[in-house]
């Protein structure tokens, strides 16, 4: 197992359950990849319960009864402990092959501090396009669509009632016991719309009370109905594979610069360069990748400024542009970014003070003439959704990738892959024919824009916004790299970093020779990428690559087996 992902520790059990043509898989007592006669209808149902930095809240469940046969029956119990007190639910989950019936009950023994407890259900990021109806409190209905574009808001609000139609069935959903709202999950990663209870407009964290039992539904039908076959996806057009970069700070350029063989292997053609105003001593930061461009003069560096903007803008960049003059610091590019917008602003907060982007970006032309300027997020692609850069300043934009926002099991980490296309051309919309930039995008987490951190790892567990991930140093991430090269190859991607150079995104484990192999793919033409029932199929130049991303046998390659 520790070869696989990096860990002894085991995922979350999981068992396939069918009654008739009706399947599902059950896992941590959630329902996953709810299925009739083979289409998926529902990816998932489950009852979360956030903490105040979003992380879940993992529950000490006890199975009570369980039927099978021509109907099933599950009842579980679920202890979740929030600082000195606890939540008490009990789950109930019935299903035949016309209905599915997932219901919850839940009381607190004190003031429950949580961002949100209740049930979340996801529709496959397979409904885009597909035709819907939104029931809503007040009794009316709305006739919409799945947004084929990710929305940076939410797309149906105060929903009771949600229909679509795809693959031949219509499939109803009735939500009960909170106001229940959708956000479009893909910009996260996640292969999936999610419908949540609670408002995001509302304070958050809030605490649950002893004298407000909680009390939530979920009720799932379905029928046949004649849908439109979902549209082939466009082969790629004269694209290229992109140049692969490594991440590093300044104390990893200090290290690197003494040990210049430690990317030898890799050989990438980039460095990205991280220089965090925030921290302090930013001469000090620039200095350090003097010395190691002086080191590795070959490679082409990247900066990557993390500004405070204070006392102003004009200021602090002619300052940064100063220190690169005076050590040595010759980069290629540059990406300024506010450090405020490392933080994400979910719909209903307010807005941190920053100057307009579009002062930032002109005060960056001026200062850094004749370097390739670029602009976006250090973060993910919901805040560049939601924050969009002024084009006319930017010869680039960039954001990073990370697949356990929401889920950290090894199926879901995969599944993150299917919602790449999506972000990709959305970004695409947004950018047009700028030249497009990923990452960081490591399977753990470099800074967390959800709350006040990432979360630790000690334990090599599987952990949503972890910053150390041990899959990545196993085979397991050197499958998950080839997938998302393969993912990322049609979108005429510039530049990818799917690594650091040290640390626990670092370069360590069977990932270094899968980015190697794919390194030496530079600037070649993009035949073929696909991933489909779990193998990802990559031909770029003369090179085919072929990745196992599931943890069965898969033709002639292993679990997580990549060639």
């Amino acid at each position: 197992m520790n070869a696989l992902y990096g860990t002894d520790q085991p995922d979350t059990p999981s068992e396939r359950t069918s009654v008739g043509k009706l399947a599902f898989t059950l896992q941590g007592g959630a329902l996953r990849h709810i299925a009739y006669d083979g289409v998926e209808m529902i990816r998932g149902i489950a009852f979360l319960v956030r903490d105040r930095d979003w992380g879940t809240l993992v529950p000490h469940t006890t199975e009570l009864l369980r039927e099978t046969g021509d109907r099933f029956n599950l009842h579980l119990r679920m202890q979740y402990q929030s600082g000195g007190a606890e939540l008490d639910v009990a789950v109930k989950i019935a299903a035949d092959e016309q209905r599915l019936e997932v219901s919850a009950t839940g009381a607190v023994d004190g003031p429950f501090e949580t961002n949100r407890a209740g049930f979340t259900l996801l529709h496959p990021a397979s409904v885009a396009g597909c035709p819907a109806m939104v029931g809503h409190s007040d009794g009316t209905t709305d006739a919409a669509q799945f947004p084929v574009l990710i929305d940076p808001w939410q797309p149906f609000m105060d929903i009771v009632a949600l229909e679509h139609e795809r693959d031949g069935l219509r499939v109803r959903c009735l939500l009960s016991g909170d106001t229940f709202e959708m956000e479009d999950q893909r910009q996260w990663g996640d292969a999936s719309f999610k419908t949540y209870n609670r408002p995001l407009a509302l304070p958050w964290p809030y605490d649950l009370s002893a004298d407000a039992p909680l009390e939530q539904s979920v009720h799932l039908t379905w029928e046949p109905v004649v849908t439109d076959p979902d549209p082939l996806p466009e082969p790629p057009a004269n694209v290229t594979f992109p140049k692969t970069a490594l991440a590093l700070t300044a104390q990893d350029a200090l290290r690197l610069a003494e040990n210049p063989s430690d990317i030898a292997e890799v050989a990438p053609q980039r460095l990205l360069c991280h220089i965090d105003c925030a921290l302090g001593d930013a001469k000090g930061q620039i200095a350090a990748f003097a010395k190691l461009q002086s080191a590795l003069p070959v490679l082409t560096f990247d900066a990557e400024l993390i500004c405070n903007f204070a006392p102003s803008v004009h200021g602090e960049l002619t300052d940064l542009n100063c220190a690169m003059v005076q050590f040595g610091f010759r980069p290629d590019s540059v990406l300024v970014c506010p450090s405020v917008d490392r933080q994400s602003t979910p719909p209903g907060s307010e807005w941190p003070d920053c100057p307009p982007l579009d002062d930032i970006h002109a005060a960056a032309a001026e200062v850094f003439q004749g370097l390739t300027r670029g602009g976006g997020m250090v973060s993910f692609f919901p805040e560049l959704n939601r924050k969009r850069p002024p084009l006319e300043h930017l010869d680039f934009v960039s954001h990073g990738l990370c697949p356990i926002v929401h889920a950290a099991d090894d199926v879901s980490v995969m599944e993150t892959l299917e919602a790449i296309p999506h972000i990709t051309r959305s970004a695409r919309e947004i950018i047009g024919d700028r030249d497009y930039r990923i990452g960081p995008a490591t399977i753990a987490m470099r800074q967390n824009p959800y709350g006040n951190r990432t979360i630790p790892n000690p334990n090599g567990d599987r952990l949503c916004m972890a910053d150390d991930d041990p899959r990545h140093r196993a085979q397991f991430g050197a499958a998950y790299v080839i997938g998302l090269a393969t993912a990322l190859a049609s979108a005429g991607i510039t530049v990818w970093t799917p690594a650091a150079v040290y640390g626990p995104r670092g370069l360590s484990g069977p990932i270094v020779q899968a980015i190697a192999a794919l390194a030496k793919c530079a600037g070649q033409p993009v035949h073929h990428a696909e991933i489909c029932e779990g193998l990802a199929t990559l031909r770029v130049g003369d090179h085919t690559f072929r990745a196992n991303l599931t943890a069965q046998e898969l033709g002639d390659l292993g679990p997580y087996e990549w060639a």
